[in-house]
C-alpha cells in the first residue's frame, strides 16, 4: 500500500488507516446498523488482514471504551509495524462523554493510554475536541502537548476537530490535524491545503460518513485524491469490506 509524509513529522503512514471505536464501544455511534463488539479472535484476524493489505495506522481513544487495551493485547508482539493515533480530552462512560482539556487530565489520559496500549509512546496524540474548545484552545495546552512531544512520549501531537473554524484556529499550533473531508467542499479543501502548505500531516475521518455513504469507493477515492491527505481512516470491523475498500480504492 502506499505511504504517505505524515506532514513534516517524519512519519510515514499507509494512505488507508483503520478506525478502532467498534471495537471497544456500541453505544451512542452513529453507525446506520447495529453491530458487536468483536471477539478477540476476530479482531485480531481483522488487525492481521490491515497488516497484511499495509494499513499501518491504527486509531483508537480513551473515548473508543475498551478499544485501547484490546488494541495494546492484540498488537504487542508487532507493536513497532503500527503508527499508532490516540486521543486526549474525552473520556467514554455510563453512555456519556466527559470532557477534561486541562493539561494535568491531558498528562493523565495519555498516561493512561500508554498502559492500556502497552506501550512506551504513541506515534500521535490528538486533543478530542468537543466542537468548543477547538476555537479557543487555551496556550497552556500547546504546551503541555509539546512538552510530552519533548519527553518521548508522543512523536506529534494536534487536534481532532468538528469544524473547519477550529481547524482553521488550531493550525498554527498543530503537527497534525484530524478533519472530516468533503471533496465537494471548497472550505474542507481549503484547510487541507493550508495544512500541507504549513507541514501539518492530515487524518481524514467519517470518510465513509459513518457507514452512510451510497458509495464507498468513489468517497475514498475522492478523498485520498485530496492533496494534502496524508491518511484515510476506515472505522470497519468487517474483513470483507476492509478489503474490499481497499481494492477499490485503488491502494492495494
Amino acid at each position: 500500500m502506499q505511504r504517505r509524509p505524515l506532514g513534516a513529522t517524519g512519519i510515514k503512514v499507509s494512505v488507508l488507516g483503520l478506525g478502532t471505536v467498534k471495537l471497544g464501544r456500541t453505544e451512542q455511534v452513529k453507525y446506520p446498523a447495529p453491530f458487536s463488539v468483536p471477539s478477540d479472535a476476530e479482531a485480531a484476524a481483522l488487525l492481521d488482514l490491515a497488516a497484511g493489505l499495509g494499513i499501518t495506522v491504527l486509531d483508537t481513544a480513551p473515548a473508543y471504551g475498551i478499544a485501547e487495551e484490546r488494541v495494546g493485547r492484540l498488537i504487542a508482539a508487532d507493536r513497532d509495524r503500527w503508527t499508532i493515533v490516540t486521543k486526549a480530552g474525552e473520556e467514554f462512560s455510563e453512555g456519556r462523554s466527559q470532557f477534561d482539556f486541562s493539561p494535568a487530565a491531558i498528562r493523565a489520559s495519555l498516561e493512561r493510554s500508554l498502559r492500556r496500549l502497552g506501550t512506551d509512546r504513541v506515534e500521535v496524540l490528538l486533543i478530542h475536541s468537543d466542537g468548543a474548545i477547538e476555537t479557543r484552545v487555551p496556550d497552556e495546552v500547546w504546551v503541555e502537548l509539546a512538552r510530552l512531544r519533548h519527553e518521548g512520549k508522543v512523536r506529534a501531537a494536534g487536534i481532532s476537530t468538528k469544524s473547519v473554524e477550529g481547524s482553521r484556529a488550531c493550525l498554527p499550533h498543530v503537527d497534525v490535524l484530524m478533519v472530516t473531508v468533503d471533496p465537494r467542499d471548497p472550505a474542507d479543501t481549503a484547510v487541507v491545503e493550508e495544512a500541507h502548505t504549513r507541514g501539518v500531516g492530515v487524518l481524514a475521518k467519517k470518510v465513509l460518513g459513518s457507514g452512510h455513504a451510497a458509495d464507498p469507493a468513489a468517497a475514498l477515492r475522492a478523498v485520498i485524491g485530496v492533496p494534502g491527505v496524508s491518511c484515510a481512516v476506515i472505522g470497519t470491523i468487517n474483513p470483507v469490506h476492509l478489503q474490499a475498500n481497499c481494492q477499490a480504492a485503488g491502494v492495494l
